[in-house]
């Protein structure tokens, strides 16, 4: 990762190969699980596998003050699309994870205002529920079904070949938002867990009203400005007076 991984201490490195070769493996091996409930099944994606994934970003954060992140971004995306085309999914599928996290800190340089950030969190949600429900996202969905897994980030289902899934912009726009909280002296730990959760949540609503997928983007831009709301108002202030 070049001078993104110099960023990286030792400890925080090492931690970060463990996570991601722990999710590696439990996405090739998830299917000799034992198969449970659909209940279990959702409070594991929920409560286990996505907080996991996010602790991917959480781990390669300090990343985010790098140069070239879109450079390394997309060289892992690359990878990714290389271990998905030779079969090795579970690869590509935490290769997806890290490449996002990379590509969503190297966009943060586009908004060097606060206020820009803040414009996007609160716009972004509509234009997510807008794909999700009636444009392309919902194309793709409901017609190229392999398209989607095969760009989105998996979350296997322990006992089964299925999997939950979050598209790549849900993870790219996590980064973003978390490298902006960590960028304007934001609460970055209770940006991280309120938009863990938001995840979570969704996952939790699309399962109880029966739906294929929910835009994700409105709960996470919620759990951004929600666990920053106090010092967000302040700065904007600050700046408009």
């Amino acid at each position: 990762m070049g001078g993104a991984a110099s960023l990286l201490s030792r400890r925080r490195a090492a931690a970060l190969a463990a996570l991601l070769g722990a999710l590696a493996v439990y996405t090739a091996g998830a299917g000799v699980l034992p198969d449970v409930s659909n209940g279990w099944d959702v409070a594991f994606v929920a409560v286990v596998l996505i907080p996991a994934t996010a602790g991917v970003l959480w781990l390669v954060l300090p990343a985010a003050r790098a140069r070239g992140q879109l450079a390394v971004g997309a060289a892992c995306a690359a990878l990714a699309a290389v271990f998905s085309f030779a079969h090795m999914g579970s690869l590509s599928n935490v290769t997806k994870v890290l490449a996002l996290a990379l590509l969503g800190f190297g966009f943060l340089e586009v908004f060097q205002l606060l206020s820009w950030v803040v414009l996007i969190a609160a716009n972004i949600p509509w234009v997510d529920a807008f794909s999700v429900w009636r444009g392309p996202t919902k194309v793709v969905v409901s017609e190229h079904p392999s398209l989607f897994e095969r760009v989105s980030v998996g979350f296997r289902i322990p006992g089964e070949d299925s999997s939950a899934h979050l598209g790549p912009p849900d993870v790219l726009f996590f980064a973003l938002f978390l490298g902006a909280a960590d960028r304007f002296g934001l609460r970055v730990g209770w940006t991280w867990v309120l938009m863990t959760a938001s995840f979570g949540v969704t996952v939790v609503l699309a399962n109880a009203f029966a739906v294929n997928g929910l835009p994700a983007l409105p709960l996470l831009s919620a759990g951004f400005l929600l666990a920053n709301a106090d010092l967000l108002w302040k700065r904007l202030r600050r700046r408009s007076s």
